[in-house]
């Protein structure tokens, strides 16, 4: 609805209809899994897409992070290439931690796991894939789910369903990936609380 594709959730209106990832709206349930997992966290990092201007969601996420009392940073890059730099000046600026918004598509989980490494610096994603390459804790939907969701939106419209007329639908499961041996290379010790709520926990 923000990007103005559909008029809204219920009755999408024209060609396009489908399944949300509701990406953005995770954000704030991120940083408050940050702060359960990482009690002392002062200051957070956040990494945006240099090309996405996403002015009313950076403020919702500087309202949350007031909210949890975390100082924030925010860093804009548009090309994977200028991830270490920036990886770099925000460890040097004292952040805790990094939060990686839904928009920088363009980013290798390989290359932030190494990153991680290198700078002992914990990261929150929304895609559990950086998790399984080294990164510390995600928080998003399960895509193989929605995935499968999607087969049952173009069963529908090829038996002759308009979009129009097919509701776009919002993810009911969420899953929480917490990367043990990255906490432990980390030197973090992931609370108990959080690691019960874990959907998954990586050894």
């Amino acid at each position: 609805m923000r990007s103005g594709f559909v008029v809204s959730l219920a009755r999408p209106g024209g060609n396009i209809t489908g399944l949300s990832t509701q990406a953005p709206d995770l954000e704030a349930k991120q940083l408050e899994l940050l702060r359960q997992a990482l009690p002392s966290l002062a200051r957070v990092g956040v990494l945006a897409n240099a090309n996405s201007p996403n002015t009313e969601e950076t403020t919702r996420l500087e309202a949350a992070t007031r909210a949890l009392h975390f100082a924030l940073t925010e860093s804009r890059i548009s090309r994977s290439d200028q991830l270490p730099e920036a990886f770099a000046a925000m460890r040097q600026a004292g952040m805790g931690a990094v939060l990686f918004r839904y928009d920088l598509w363009f980013i290798d989980p390989k290359q932030v796991a190494a990153l991680v490494r290198q700078h002992r610096l914990p990261t929150m994603h929304n895609l559990r894939q950086f998790v399984e390459a080294g990164a510390l804790i995600s928080y998003g939907v399960d895509f193989a789910y929605l995935h499968r969701r999607v087969a049952t939106y173009v069963d529908k419209i090829l038996k002759g369903a308009k979009a129009a007329d097919l509701p776009v639908e919002q993810p009911t499961k969420f899953e929480l990936v917490i990367n043990m041996k990255a906490a432990k290379a980390l030197g973090l010790t992931i609370p108990r609380s959080v690691l019960n709520r874990a959907d998954e926990v990586l050894e």
